[in-house]
């Protein structure tokens, strides 16, 4: 993409509310990387808000939620940072080679692990530095505390089995300490590598929908980790990941702690706000979506991650659900920004690769698609025709290879 387009897409997404970074832009990659986290951090750090990176073209993101303020008085460091779906390097194999291997049509950005580390470093070192209040240390005193840091990775979060979502050679280079959260059928092949000390299974929202009980340990109190499906999806396929978290000071009533006396909280106090990443599709009728948003505790949907790509196993199997879904479940959903993911077209070689069937549609054609559907309709529509065929509430972002995202 050229520097026209790029700031093209800037000005659109400023629009949006949105503050968007890129890399690409410099000649220097080091030196724009550089630009490219201060300025988020100095935003993010500024209004306590999270930061979306993408890892590569596909599928790959780390999400740095700023932790409570009172974790970070005494030195502590200021993002949580959770790795998701991380395959960075090699090739990805289902089962056999004959039946389906792919690789990155477009090198990641962030290459390995080690540059994952290293980007949390720097943006730990910069916001550190950026941290208001008396006594701070300088950037070189930061990063002088940070040089025995094992890893700066939190958490590793699995949404599905498949290797292009739990890729053995990228979550090896992973430290051994860090836990990982994984869907129920990812659990086994995990385990077998016999790599990772802690290995948590995912829950279901639906089991208990109040988001503090998604907070399985070891995660803080303050961050939960749970899963949305569609009951009649048995294979739970499309399926979605929920992080769901209240990081402001006015929300920290412990609900573990037995040592005080606990005074429960206003409601708007335990609010939590999420990031729902599904990048399969998750059917825009699935009763976990409409949970979400009547949850109580009340969760605000602050970003929807779908991707734009219908993907087929020609009429034998739907893979990813692609715009029109996204668009229908965005309508209820009212997330602050729909970012695309899993829609890189990858490279590969075997039977699957041949049956694909892919058919990309953007978000302009999607919405003139749905107006077109109910134009001259009698009956109302249940996610509120008043928004029907139009750009309102869609807040459509697209976030490419190694950019960021502030999620405000």
């Amino acid at each position: 993409m050229g520097r026209v387009a790029n700031r093209q897409k800037k000005a659109e997404q400023s629009k949006a509310g949105g503050h968007h970074v890129e890399q690409g832009d410099m000649e220097d990659p080091a030196a724009q990387l550089h630009q490219n986290l201060q300025d988020a951090v100095s935003d993010a750090l500024a209004m306590r808000r999270p930061v979306l990176h993408h890892l590569s073209a596909d599928t790959a993101w780390l999400l740095m939620i700023p932790r409570p303020i009172a974790a970070t008085k005494r030195g502590g460091r200021v993002y949580f940072n959770i790795l998701i779906d991380p395959w960075l390097s090699g090739t990805q194999t289902d089962y056999t080679s004959w039946l389906s291997k792919q690789w990155h049509s477009e090198k990641p950005r962030v290459p390995s692990i080690a540059a994952v580390e290293d980007l949390i470093r720097e943006t730990e070192s910069l916001a550190s530095g950026l941290r208001l209040g008396k006594g701070r240390k300088s950037i070189a005193d930061v990063a002088a505390s940070h040089e025995h840091v094992e890893t700066f990775i939190d958490a590793v979060a699995i949404s599905h089995q498949f290797t292009d979502h739990c890729h053995e050679q990228t979550m090896r280079d992973v430290h051994p300490d860090v836990p990982v959260f994984a869907i129920e059928k990812a659990i086994p092949l995990i385990e077998s590598w016999k790599h990772f000390r802690v290995v948590q299974t995912i829950p279901h929202f639906s089991h208990n929908p109040d988001w503090h009980a998604t907070s399985v340990p070891p995660l803080p109190e303050w961050l939960g980790i749970s899963r949305l499906v569609t009951s009649s999806d048995m294979l739970y396929f499309h399926s979605a990941l929920m992080i769901t978290f209240n990081n402001l000071q006015s929300g920290q009533a412990s609900r573990r702690s037995s040592s005080h006396q606990y005074t429960e909280p206003e409601e708007e106090d335990e609010a939590a706000e999420a990031v729902i990443y599904t990048p399969h599709g998750i059917h825009s009728y699935s009763e976990d979506i409409d949970l979400v948003t009547k949850a109580s505790p009340p969760i605000k949907t602050l970003a929807f991650m779908h991707g734009l790509e219908d993907v087929s196993l020609r009429a034998a199997q739907q893979l990813n659900l692609g715009a029109h879904n996204g668009l229908q479940a965005q309508r209820k959903l009212k997330a602050g920004y729909w970012v695309g993911t899993h829609d890189e077209d990858k490279k590969g070689t075997g039977i699957v690769g041949w049956l694909l069937k892919r058919k990309k549609i953007s978000v302009k054609d999607a919405v003139a698609s749905e107006k077109e559907r109910n134009t001259g309709s009698r009956r109302k529509d249940s996610v509120g025709d008043e928004v029907i065929g139009s750009f309102e509430g869609v807040n459509w972002v697209d976030v490419g290879n190694g950019e960021s995202l502030v999620l405000q």
